[in-house]
């Protein structure tokens, strides 16, 4: 049953068939041959109970979020400020690019928006310094995973609603562990330029006086940083109540600067409605499939095939670790993470893993995914805003990045604290 799974899934998925259409169509395939019951009639139950779910309402509001922040130019603003901070470092504008990530992740939620606003901001600069366009392309496409590891995080929320574990402990374990990746990022860069200045481009340089200009355009995004975590934080609301807080500081702040409008707005929500129609269809199909794999069992089965090879906790992390490394190849990482964090969890918690620690390796997995060929959608949200070249140099200008999120997975697991800690703290 597990191998007829595995290859319905991938055979729907080679042909192109739509990811919650896939999804879809392998529950009522198991569910038909299967089940002695027909499954089929707990359909309409099941998505009207994920969908009545509170936490998922968080998700349109994070997605607007970002939209608001796109469309408003605080995001092209931001950017402009750090470039004026960090020119003196070998590499000038990719740790600018990086640190940006790191910003517009804390207030955005998602790496394609990350990585698709950032992008449309900084590739005019290849050409402009001399930079090395492969290693520029990396640091774009790497950073824009950042979006879903440190908070506000989307892809976290639909891990714990998946899971049942608490949002706010994975948003505060998801800080320090992106903040550290976001540092091996800007070592990757360093320590390539410093072996190859080449790489580095022409550097720039900026007066006290421009930097302390430009301050004022790296506040928006803290404030809303502050609004969103740290009112969850505070214990002043949920985290579905904090994504509204940043919306509304979000507009507050784009209508003091006079950037907003009524076709701003009607963009923004054009593109929130687009988005999360999109990733409901993939998780209420997500939803319906899990039901009828552990209806049937599969989910026993593969808990029982996992643990009659004897690993110890460790040995498994490593195959799960591979699994992940290898599925992310062919599987795009929403549909990834709902098809498989269901089943994943529970071998890996009774191995004695803590969850949410679980969470941020996840998450981290997943940036892994998003950067490897040949479906990492990162790779192409950033070949799509070049106006020349083959996707070829995004891919080689990412593979050092690749190696920068493998050590973290192995920071993790020699030192979870470095996820446990700041949880811990607030238990």
């Amino acid at each position: 049953m597990v191998l007829a799974t595995v290859l319905i899934l991938l055979g729907l998925l080679a042909l192109a068939v739509p990811v919650a259409a896939t999804l879809g169509v392998l529950g009522i395939s198991l569910s038909t041959f299967y089940s002695p019951l027909p499954l089929t009639f707990a359909l309409g139950e099941v998505m009207w109970s994920t969908s009545n779910n509170f936490l998922l309402v968080a998700m349109p509001f994070f997605i607007l979020l970002g939209e608001i922040l796109l469309r408003t130019g605080m995001a092209a603003r931001m950017y402009t400020a750090l470039v004026y901070w960090m020119p003196w470092l070998p590499g000038g504008l990719m740790h600018s690019n990086i640190a940006s990530c790191a910003l517009f992740a804390a207030t955005s939620g998602s790496s394609v928006a990350t990585a698709a606003t950032i992008g449309t901001v900084a590739l005019d600069e290849v050409e402009k310094r001399g930079y090395s366009e492969r290693l520029f392309l990396g640091t774009i496409v790497a950073g824009g995973t950042l979006g879903i590891l440190i908070p506000p995080s989307i892809n976290m929320i639909i891990y714990g609603v998946l899971t049942e574990t608490s949002i706010p402990q994975l948003y505060i374990a998801g800080f320090l562990p992106g903040l550290v990746l976001a540092l091996l990022f800007s070592l990757t860069v360093l320590i390539l330029c410093l072996v190859n200045p080449g790489l580095g481009g022409e550097r720039t340089t900026a007066t006290w006086a421009q930097r302390r200009a430009a301050l004022p355009d790296l506040l928006p995004p803290v404030v809303i940083f502050l609004a969103v975590v740290g009112s969850i934080y505070a214990g002043w609301a949920t985290a579905t109540e904090a994504a509204a807080l940043g919306v509304i500081a979000a507009l507050i702040i784009a209508g003091v600067q006079r950037q907003l409008s009524v076709k701003v707005l009607l963009s923004a929500f054009e593109g929130t409605i687009r988005t999360t129609a999109m990733i409901m269809a993939i998780i209420l199909a997500a939803y319906f499939l899990n039901f009828v794999i552990t209806a049937i069992g599969l989910t026993r089965q593969v808990n029982a095939i996992i643990t009659s090879l004897g690993l110890s906790p460790y040995e498994l992390l490593a195959v799960v670790v591979l699994f992940y490394l290898i599925l992310g190849m062919f599987m795009e990482t929403l549909s990834m993470m709902v098809a498989t964090v269901p089943i994943m969890t529970p071998v890996v918690v009774a191995a004695g893993f803590d969850p949410v620690w679980f969470g941020v390796v996840i998450m981290l997995l997943m940036e892994l995914a998003m950067i490897t060929p040949p479906v990492g959608i990162n790779l192409f949200v950033v070949q799509g805003l070049r106006k020349k070249g083959r996707i070829d140099d995004v891919i080689i200008g990412s593979a050092p990045f690749v190696i920068a999120i493998a050590t973290m997975v192995g920071l993790l697991a020699l030192f979870p604290q470095i996820a446990l800690w700041l949880p811990s703290t607030l238990r």
